[in-house]
């Protein structure tokens, strides 16, 4: 065998061994993005206890300072009232990326949510929330600088923002522990474009807590986000914003 031959044929092995290894490197390393929220991340989620409960001691004398809530009310208690999002809340994004000719996807998340509930009867009468959008965070360093940069503009829109428009009619009041479906309107602000949005939601009374399931697709153009592509990585012009959101008694 020539020398030249040699080299082409070992050329050609490089070729194929740096196509390879890119090839694993998408496959295994890049599209490890989480699953996307289901109803065992809702039961996940109210299952949760961010802040023990205190009992003061019955002979105490009760102060301002010997005063602790607790994360969940009674479960016996009705559900009508207000409610706050909770820090065992998560919302993100999800978009389709084509990375080298392979299909994967990406996420974003984050718990830095606010907001609040109120529930009177079978419905929802009154519900927002607002995500600080500098706080999601991927499995990419170089997808969240992208995000927080030149696509949704955090400095300059640090916040997103739900506010329901119309009541959410669940039909019953629900038991402990039973789950219901509905659809709910609203506006949402993204980037600084407000939108009437519709989806649905699967609502979960248990344990004292209110959980709350859902995503909404987003359609890029709408809201004025650029185009997520770069010379690397090829997204698609709609995504999911996603959220599982834990309600306390406020």
């Amino acid at each position: 065998m020539t020398t030249s031959r040699k080299l082409i044929l070992a050329g050609v092995a490089l070729v194929a061994l740096v196509a390879g290894a890119f090839l694993l490197w998408i496959l295994v390393l890049r599209d490890d993005a989480p699953s996307a929220l289901d109803s065992s991340d809702l039961d996940a989620a109210l299952s949760s206890t961010t802040v023990a409960a205190v009992t003061v001691p019955e002979t105490a004398p009760a102060t301002v300072s010997e005063t602790v809530a607790t994360t969940a009310a009674p479960a016996d208690a009705g559900p009508d009232g207000v409610w706050s999002v909770a820090a065992d809340s998560t919302l993100g994004y999800r978009v389709q990326e084509v990375l080298g000719g392979i299909d994967v996807e990406g996420a974003g998340r984050t718990s830095d949510v606010t907001g609040s509930l109120t529930i009177a009867g079978n419905q929802a009468t009154a519900a927002e929330f607002t995500v600080q959008m500098g706080s999601i965070t991927s499995d990419s360093d170089r997808r969240d600088g992208q995000f927080r940069g030149r696509i949704m503009s955090v400095d300059e829109f640090p916040t997103a923002t739900f506010v329901l428009t119309a009541p959410i009619d669940f039909g019953s009041v629900p038991a402990e522990g039973e789950s219901l479906t509905a659809t709910a309107t609203g506006d949402l602000t993204l980037r600084g474009v407000t939108r009437s949005v519709t989806f649905d939601v699967e609502a979960k009374l248990e344990g004292g807590r209110i959980g709350v399931l859902g995503s909404i697709p987003i359609l890029f153009s709408d809201y004025s986000i650029p185009d997520p592509s770069n010379g690397f990585a090829v997204v698609k012009d709609n995504g999911l914003l996603e959220f599982v959101l834990v309600f306390d008694r406020a």
